[in-house]
């Protein structure tokens, strides 16, 4: 089974060292690593250019992150594809052999595990613990959602159920994950290990006015899915986030 990793980089030269770091030493051997650049113009390629474990790079001008990753997406070759963006890293070096073999074992349609936001300096110093849970029937109503960092889908259901809708600026995998398990009914699997560290400072979680956007980005996931959800779905989403940060503490 080959598992292709899709980083999307713009001017991503001060963090992704660590990605390409992450993914190079992954004991799993059967990885299929793209860079999607939306024409850096820092040092990010020349950094790239140094890891020879890449197998592609697409350097060129995009419509925004969801644009690059779907280049990515129909980039691939690989069996399972997850992505990787440049600001994030692998927990271990063996999370991909752990993903690898829930494939294999259960014959799922995608995964996901547990996710750890940390300082943007001081990589040690964890923030927020995402500890996903196993899904349930009906979880995304009562505000439920699996850390996109860590999801690992098949491909071939971005062929038959589409790639990310870039009509959204921050709530596109949220609308994917919606639209592939709970619309579509994608079997799936939870690693309860921590999969991936991610950097603080998410685009939809900045300001209020950064919130606002998102909750009407998530409204929107729903209805253009067709999809029914209680009148405090949206609001239990943003509420989970609390008991993340208290886990910390």
């Amino acid at each position: 089974m080959r598992i292709s990793v899709i980083t999307v980089s713009y001017n991503s030269s001060a963090t992704i060292k660590d990605t390409l770091e992450s993914v190079k030493g992954q004991a799993y051997p059967e990885v299929e690593h793209i860079i999607v650049d939306g024409l850096s113009k820092d040092d990010t390629l020349r950094i790239v250019s140094g890891y020879s474990h890449v197998s592609k790079v697409i350097s060129e001008k995009d419509a925004g992150i969801y644009d690059a990753m779907n280049k990515g997406v129909l980039a691939s070759t690989g069996d399972v594809v997850g992505i990787l963006n440049s600001d994030d890293f692998y927990y271990g070096n063996d999370v991909l052999s752990k993903v690898a073999a829930v494939f294999n074992e259960k014959k799922c349609d995608a995964l996901y595990g547990d996710l750890q936001y940390v300082d943007q300096k001081n990589l040690a110093k964890v923030i927020r613990h995402w500890e996903a849970g196993n899904y349930s029937a009906n979880a995304f109503m009562w505000g439920w959602m699996p850390p996109h960092p860590t999801f690992f889908v098949r491909r071939e259901l971005y062929e038959k159920w589409g790639r990310f809708n870039t009509q959204f600026r921050t709530a596109a995998d949220y609308e994917l994950m919606l639209r592939f398990i709970h619309k579509h009914h994608g079997s799936v699997e939870y690693i309860p290990d921590i999969l991936v560290r991610m950097r603080t400072g998410g685009a939809s979680n900045r300001s209020f006015k950064g919130r606002l956007r998102a909750h009407a980005e998530d409204k929107l996931a729903w209805s253009i899915n067709g999809l029914d959800r209680y009148w405090f779905t949206l609001f239990l989403k943003p509420l989970r986030k609390i008991i993340q940060y208290i886990k910390v503490k």
